[in-house]
């Protein structure tokens, strides 16, 4: 049977949407940042500007649903990872035992705040 979605549920998917556009825009400009040598090659630059500014409009609109502190953990947490996997993937930079461990922790940390927490869901 079809389920019709109310204004709310769309509202909190949006915000949602929003944190994720957040993250993705900071992995992008935090990536970025190796290309700009010291911010004196103009496009790489611009990239970083614009996708950290991006990163926090975007954060923005999340927390008057999301909690800060969630909204900031979900988005440094996913960002750490990715950016992980990223300096592994285009950098060829070397993640030991340790850092997949602790990077690991972060990830099941998220996990238990959306998951378990009341916090997360307004």
């Amino acid at each position: 049977m079809l389920k019709l979605v109310t204004t709310t549920e769309v509202a909190s998917l949006a915000k949602w949407t929003y944190l994720g556009l957040a993250i993705m825009t900071e992995v992008i400009a935090t990536a970025s940042l190796k290309s700009t040598e010291g911010f004196t090659k103009f496009w790489p630059s611009l990239i970083v500007v614009v996708g950290y500014c991006s990163a926090f409009y975007f954060l923005s609109l999340t927390l008057d649903t999301i909690p800060i502190g969630v909204a900031y953990a979900i988005w440094s947490g996913v960002g750490i990872a990715s950016l992980a996997i990223i300096s592994v993937l285009i950098f060829d930079q070397k993640i030991d035992l340790a850092g997949a461990a602790g990077m690991a922790l972060i990830i099941a940390g998220v996990v238990v705040l959306r998951v378990f927490s009341d916090a997360s869901v307004d």
